[in-house]
């Protein structure tokens, strides 16, 4: 057998398998809005009961797409680990996207298999005449025939153990992009990548058994899977899983179910230390949160040490773990704006535009190599061949990193701007500004300008109770940024627009109407 095949049963990966007869009474996952909860014997039993039915209801083998439109919900996780053992592929769907881009994610996917919830049947119907033939399943149906095999698993064992003849490379989940750059690409998941992410994850936050982590993440978002669900069922630990972010909602959960990691980006870490529950909750057991998606103030980092949670930044990218950076809790303020530095069984290279690697304090593109890079997108050579050139994966990210080898995101290349012949990288203005006590979300974006080409506006929500003027926002710069990387405008909203995961939406930001800055 070759070294990248896997073995029957899934083999390496079947982690519930191993679970079931390492700990088969462990609480591996517990629905937080409702009373719903697995073993992982019990996951495991209905993962080979399930993935039965569907191979026997809607013939699904290995390499069909079963497609899911649905909110976050505990069977779904069943329907991944049926899916696995199928050596099927499941994508998960946005569910806030419009008719049109469904219909653009079930066609190039080419599901075999719709599994749509009730609430959503209206997002189905199309406005356009391209062909649309897979099965439809009702997933208020699927949760029966869950519930139902889930009174088998705990009634009998006498379960038909399905091998399948899966690779660690073949593909186990198709995850579309946001599609900002043009129509959404399906990044390529497979059971290689889980399994390493889980490994990088587990070495550098010490994950064990005894782990609890409240998910809110979406299932059509790498977070949902891979942040931290997917590693913790490799190490036996338990799952809490909600709908949604409600920032009452977490602070209880932490409390009740004593979680000890805490994940989240700095929006709904700033909710959550908003909340009134926030100050009385107790979630002393959490030995640190782990934060994404943008770096986070200075002011909301001292918040949650003061709370005794202290504060790990992370970062990633859905084509490439997504556990590729951390930053240590020690160094959360000393090395404040920082990823930190990569993940075990990571490679780094920062590159010039000409492909030379800079040297520290330069700002580059980020190249990644290793075991969790996904092997490109689905049906699209083209965007594969671009972005994985001589094993470096080109995260489209721009970084410098220091003298003590940290990283610090400058941003994407295609956010960066020009003003005066000089670049500026928005996350360099960004973490300047996010150090000022009166601003509780900030955003930079280039506009554009007669006398210099372009120049930054920023878009700027404040603390509660606090107010500053857009000229003492510009003087708090001087002296910290270069005159050319100063905004020439300051923009103020109540809240920046973000999506499901909680990150700030530049896009929707460069829509609202633009001028040209006075001189």
């Amino acid at each position: 057998m070759s070294a990248s095949k896997v073995p029957s049963e899934i083999g390496d990966f079947d982690w519930l398998k191993q679970w079931a007869r390492l700990s088969p009474r462990g609480l591996a996952f517990k629905d937080g809005d409702g009373d719903v909860s697995y073993s992982y014997q019990d996951l495991y039993r209905l993962s080979l009961l399930v993935a039965e039915h569907l191979a026997s209801q809607f013939k699904i083998q290995k390499g069909d797409r079963i497609a899911i439109l649905a909110t976050n919900e505990i069977e779904t996780v069943v329907l991944f680990f049926a899916s696995l053992r199928l050596g099927s592929i499941l994508v998960p769907i946005n569910f806030r996207l419009t008719p049109r881009e469904i219909e653009h994610i079930v066609l190039d996917s080419g599901a075999t298999l719709l599994i749509t919830q009730a609430g959503f049947q209206e997002s189905l119907k199309f406005k356009t005449d391209s062909p649309f033939s897979c099965l439809h399943y009702s997933f208020e149906e699927f949760q029966k025939v869950v519930a139902e095999k889930l009174t088998e698993a705990r009634s009998t064992n006498e379960i038909k153990i399905r091998s399948v003849d899966l690779l660690a490379e073949d593909p186990c989940m198709i995850l579309y992009t946001s599609g900002t750059t043009g129509v959404p690409k399906g990044a390529l998941i497979t059971p290689k990548m889980l399994h390493w992410n889980s490994l990088n994850t587990t070495l550098r936050l010490s994950i064990s058994q005894s782990d609890v982590f409240v998910s809110f993440l979406p299932f059509f978002h790498t977070g949902g899977w891979n942040v931290l669900l997917t590693p913790f069922v490799h190490r036996g630990a338990s799952v809490i899983l909600t709908k949604k972010f409600d920032a009452d909602k977490i602070l209880s959960l932490c409390e009740s179910e004593k979680a000890t990691i805490l994940f989240g980006v700095p929006t709904t870490m700033e909710r959550m230390s908003r909340s009134p529950l926030f100050d009385r909750a107790d979630i002393s057991r959490i030995r640190y949160a782990i934060v994404g998606g943008e770096p986070m103030s200075l002011e909301l980092i001292r918040t949650w040490q003061k709370k005794g949670v202290p504060i790990r930044q992370g970062f990633g990218l859905t084509e490439f773990g997504p556990n590729v950076f951390s930053l240590n809790e020690e160094d959360a303020i000393r090395k404040i704006g920082s990823i930190g530095f990569s993940n075990f069984y990571v490679e780094t290279r920062v590159v010039d535009s000409n492909g030379r690697d800079v040297s520290a304090g330069e700002i580059g593109e980020l190249l990644l190599q290793g075991p969790v890079c996904t092997p490109g997108y689905w049906r699209n050579p083209e965007a594969t061949a671009s972005a994985i050139v001589d094993g470096w994966f080109h995260t489209g990210d721009l970084v410098s990193f220091d003298t003590e080898g940290y990283f610090f995101v400058a941003g994407r290349i295609k956010d960066m701007f020009i003003s005066g012949g000089e670049n500026v990288y928005p996350a360099e203005v960004e973490s300047i500004l996010s150090l000022h006590p009166a601003i509780r979300e900030v955003a930079v974006v280039g506009i554009a300008d007669s006398k210099w080409g372009e120049v930054g506006r920023a878009y700027i929500s404040l603390v509660a109770n606090q107010t500053v003027t857009a000229d003492e926002i510009l003087k708090f710069c001087v002296g910290k940024l270069a005159k050319f990387k100063i905004p020439k405008d300051v923009q103020f909203l109540e809240d920046l627009p973000k999506g499901d995961s909680g990150k700030i939406l530049k896009r929707e930001l460069r829509r609202l109407p633009l001028y040209t800055v006075p001189k």
